[in-house]
């Protein structure tokens, strides 16, 4: 699409560029005196056109449009590329926090079993010792 808008706007600066346009301005000395000033344009197309140059500059300006148009594929190949990659690196980044914050829930987890029996077995040792003192 975009070569096909490209290559209309080339053809239509050719068509007005192929066009001549001459400006004749007359003054005319009326019977009272006064002068009457007369302005004509004549706008010509020549009829005779070599289609040699025109093929020539259709054919440049094929090169000029597809040089252009692979420049935009180029490009935005490229932007592709890097966005993918960045992807890419902030999906491992993800997997990598969650498994650490999945190792450090495990230790947290362990740490907190290892309190708790720790204070179960002071509770039961104090337990014992408040049983002894009330035997007595």
């Amino acid at each position: 699409m975009k070569k096909t808008i490209l290559a209309a706007a080339v053809i239509s600066v050719f068509t007005v560029a192929c066009t001549k346009s001459t400006t004749k301005t007359e003054q005319v000395e009326n019977t009272d005196g006064s002068v009457t000033t007369t302005t004509t344009t004549v706008t010509e197309t020549p009829t005779t056109v070599d289609t040699a140059k025109i093929n020539n500059a259709k054919e440049d300006v094929k090169a000029k449009v597809d040089a252009a148009g692979n420049k935009i594929d180029d490009a935005a190949q490229k932007a592709k590329d890097k966005i993918d990659a960045t992807a890419d690196k902030t999906k491992q980044d993800l997997n990598k926090a969650g498994q650490d914050i999945k190792a450090e829930a495990n230790k947290v987890g362990k740490d907190a079993k290892e309190a708790a029996k720790k204070g179960a077995s002071k509770v039961e040792e104090a337990a014992k010792k408040v049983k002894e003192d009330l035997s007595k």
